[in-house]
């Protein structure tokens, strides 16, 4: 692929637009973020605080320990760090740099703050606004798409910005081209590519996601799944599986450590790296290759995730498990057909895997996720393949791509407001 074309310089452009930083889970995180703004349009310490937010927010925000706040979970503890303690300007690393006073002062800061919390009724599955107030004054951001798209702020009832939302919840109208992204594409651009062009990305994506994986399994963290897995064996396909799971276990449990992100998406990030680069310490392959493999990872979870969005009820590391396969498909010589083939066969076989919010069993999840892109590579290698007319396999992998994208997004928005209406009835 010739480095000037249009497909070359998207894909490029998406890899260091998706690939970014945060610590802790991505919802409970931008929370914080959109607090943190508000407090900084404010100009005060805020009194009150209110939190509107879409139903897969307050999903994905309800289990999870929102880092650096001495282990408390769910909607008030993220608005409450963000705007006490957050660093606006710092996006999904915005509670990066809090200290151990600002932890402290926390408790009292939330025992006598007054913090409203309202579902939002939106159109976007994506979407919350942080409405906070000092004496008379008041502010209010709203995100709504992407974790970091600011699309409004007011001052005492004033706009002082305001940007057009999707109707759909997809990539901000200003952003790359996903529509660019095919599996053909992906593999030339993953074989022919300068990688001075993207070994900065992905030299931070091998470096984090394997520190926060490491440490998963040096402490106790949830349900400790990766080290679970590491009781049954130690062959390189169980290792795989138990780096994308510690990383999650720890991820999910409040440490404070980044990771890079994927489809907006920290546990999609390290489905997508952590069991490649495992297999590639395990085969010897030099960096130059490794990084190759992580374009097909990276680039192929973010294709099979765009026609999803970015939240809904179809657990995200399912795309991103099919993404490691085609991966490690590509670090044993895999082309274009095999990779096509290992991600159908893994679509096919994961695809019902439902999205109940971030929590601890997670990690178990993405480790299933795994399995099934590793035996979606496993299952070609040896002669057998879905077909078209297999349940929701179509002929052709944009196709089945597609197909499993229609499901998540439009077949699986029942399932959601379901799991949504549940766990309200649990917290009544």
């Amino acid at each position: 692929m010739k480095r000037d074309s249009e497909i070359y310089r998207t894909y490029v452009k998406i890899l260091k637009r998706e690939l970014v930083c945060a610590m802790g889970c991505t919802e409970p995180i931008a929370l914080a973020y959109c607090a943190a703004r508000a407090r900084a349009v404010l100009g005060a310490l805020p009194e009150r605080i209110r939190v509107e937010a879409s139903g897969n927010i307050i999903k994905n925000v309800r289990s999870v320990v929102v880092p650096n706040t001495g282990g408390r979970r769910g909607i008030a503890a993220a608005a409450a760090i963000g705007v006490l303690a957050g660093d606006a300007d710092a996006q999904l690393e915005v509670v990066s740099h809090v200290t151990e006073d600002e932890i402290g002062r926390l408790d009292g800061y939330l025992e006598r703050t007054p913090i409203e919390i309202l579902p939002l009724e939106s159109e976007n599955l994506l979407d919350m606004i942080v409405t906070v107030r000092a004496g008379e004054h008041e502010a209010s951001v709203r995100i709504a798409d992407e974790h970091t798209n600011v699309v409004r702020i007011t001052r005492d009832g004033k706009k002082v910005f305001e940007k057009e939302m999707t109707a759909d919840g997809g990539p901000e109208a200003d952003g790359p081209d996903y529509g660019l992204l095919t599996v053909k594409d992906i593999c030339d651009f993953a074989r022919t590519c300068d990688t001075d062009d993207v070994c900065g990305v992905l030299e931070r994506q091998i470096t984090l996601n394997s520190a926060i994986s490491e440490e998963g399994l040096r402490h106790d963290y949830g349900a400790n799944i990766g080290k679970v897995l590491l009781e049954g064996g130690r062959d390189v396909r169980t290792r795989a599986k138990a780096a994308a799971a510690a990383g999650s276990d720890a991820r999910m449990n409040g440490c404070e450590l980044p990771v890079v992100i994927c489809s907006g998406s920290g546990n999609q990030g390290m489905t997508a790296s952590l069991p490649v680069i495992e297999y590639a310490r395990e085969l010897g392959a030099d960096r130059e290759t490794l990084y190759r493999a992580l374009l097909v990872s990276d680039l192929i979870t973010i294709h099979a995730k765009t026609g999803i969005g970015r939240l809904s009820a179809y657990c995200g590391a399912v795309s991103a498990g099919a993404g490691a396969g085609a991966g490690i498909a590509y670090l044993y010589g895999g082309d274009e057909k095999i990779i096509a083939h290992t991600i159908v066969n893994a679509l096919a076989i994961s695809s019902g895997i439902v999205c109940d919010g971030a929590k601890s069993s997670c990690a178990a999840k993405i480790a299933m996720a795994v399995e099934t892109g590793i035996f979606g590579y496993e299952m070609y290698k040896n002669g057998q393949q879905f077909y078209g007319g297999d349940g929701l396999v179509v002929k052709g992998v944009e196709n089945s791509i597609a197909s499993f994208g229609r499901l998540g997004r439009v077949g699986m928005s029942g399932t959601d407001r379901e799991i949504i209406r549940m766990m309200a009835e649990q917290d009544a």
